[in-house]
């Protein structure tokens, strides 16, 4: 009697044990079912979107006891194949893209070129009127500043900048790149260096010419039209040369600088077109591969004088030479180099002829000659704090100069051109 009736408790037991069990597996399998509907609506959608930016966070497991289990360990399994499948066929159309891109701009940038050359050669026919030859000038100005956009977006896809200079002063890249830009009136350029004949090596000459015309146009597209873009050269202790781009715009933000820095750095890999922004803003980016290809350096993590932002290229010297102003003199419109500072001398009066000699004079006369310290010349130069005085770029100036040689021009061609004679 009694074993029947154990044998029912445990036979209760078992089948309570087992009711228990299967409800326990179905709490978890409905667990389970709950995370994949978690994974697939928010995990995985945040999961795209984080990898275009990291302010997009990944949402965690929606039950956190799972955390841990082999269950979690199996969603965050799904989660790190469906990553690396997404960046690779990111990578991949993001390629073809910037492909077809590069091949876009390259092509517009030849032809730009050659109507470039065409638009030189019109601008030396004397025969042309006055007022042709004007809109021949702004036609070319345009042109420059179509070259710029193209040349940029080029070489923030991949292309080389597309264009090999000779040796080339370092003012006259800085006068170069800022005639691509509109608004170049606005840009004040000013050389402290100590010797003109500083100049950049062909093979980065046109490179740094692009970053500094980027950054040139960085600084007056945050700066108001009636406020002046300062820019200045000098060259430092260690051989390098900085050039500073000073803006009075409202600054960067913490983290436009940091991504700015990023960019510049020249460590980045490939910039996905989809990290650019909508218009997409390839200035940075373009600088950072031109960093990254030639080795100058560029910074933007510093604050202007005026509250805006400080640019800073520093070329080092394996990209710096030595120019002979003889036989390639530089241009009339590069600013001049800072002058050494003005030293002012200082006499020291002569003693009275009739003076009496002193005693002390009189015993050491007396006494044996002794070793003397030499006294310097009477003449001590003083040195002062003289600012050294710099020639800045004047644009009246430039544009008599511009005016003059067009009155040259109507004057010569008065007695040929039929359309200008009465």
């Amino acid at each position: 009697m009694r074993d029947a009736e154990g044998r029912a408790l445990t036979a209760a037991q078992e089948k309570k044990s087992a009711e228990t069990h299967a409800k326990e597996a179905e709490a978890d399998a409905a667990e389970f079912r709950d995370e994949v509907r978690h994974l697939v609506s928010a995990r995985l959608p945040a999961l795209a979107l984080n990898l275009i930016s990291s302010h997009h966070p990944v949402p965690g497991l929606l039950h956190e006891d799972l955390a841990g289990s082999d269950d979690a360990l199996l969603l965050d399994s799904v989660l790190e194949h469906v990553s690396v499948s997404l960046l690779k066929e990111r990578r991949r159309v993001d390629a073809a893209a910037r492909a077809a891109l590069r091949g876009t701009n390259q092509d517009a940038q030849a032809l730009s070129y050659r109507l470039q050359t065409e638009i030189d050669e019109l601008q030396h026919e004397f025969s042309a009127p006055q007022s042709l030859t004007t809109r021949l000038l702004k036609a070319d100005h345009l042109n420059e500043q179509l070259l710029r956009l193209l040349q940029k977006s080029a070489v923030a896809y991949g292309a080389w900048p597309g264009h090999v200079r000779k040796d080339t002063y370092v003012t006259e890249i800085i006068g170069g790149a800022s005639s691509r830009l509109r608004g170049f009136e606005r840009i004040q350029i000013t050389s402290r260096l100590r010797s003109s004949d500083i100049g950049v090596v062909g093979r980065a000459a046109e490179p740094i010419a692009m970053a500094c015309a980027e950054l040139m146009a960085n600084a007056l597209e945050h700066s108001r039209d009636d406020l002046m873009v300062e820019v200045s050269v000098l060259q430092t202790g260690n051989g390098n040369v900085c050039i500073t781009f000073d803006d009075s715009g409202t600054g960067m933000t913490a983290e436009a600088t940091i991504r700015g820095t990023r960019l510049l750095s020249g460590n980045q890999q490939e910039v996905m077109l989809t990290e650019l922004g909508d218009p997409p803003s390839q200035g940075f980016a373009a600088v950072g591969r031109l960093v990254a290809d030639y080795g100058f350096a560029v910074s933007v993590n510093h604050q202007s004088a005026y509250g805006g932002v400080r640019a800073v290229l520093s070329i080092p010297p394996n990209l710096l030479t030595s120019m002979n102003e003889e036989a390639k003199p530089p241009s009339a419109m590069a600013p001049l180099p800072a002058s050494p500072p003005q030293v002012r001398k200082r006499t020291v009066p002569a003693p009275p002829a009739d003076s009496a000699p002193s005693r002390s004079s009189a015993a050491a006369a007396a006494a044996p000659e002794l070793p003397q310290r030499n006294r310097r010349s009477a003449a001590i130069p003083a040195t002062e704090d003289a600012a050294p005085r710099y020639r800045p770029q004047d644009p009246l100036r430039a544009q008599d100069t511009w005016n003059d040689f067009q009155e040259g021009l109507a004057s010569g061609r008065a007695t040929t051109d039929s359309e200008e004679t009465p």
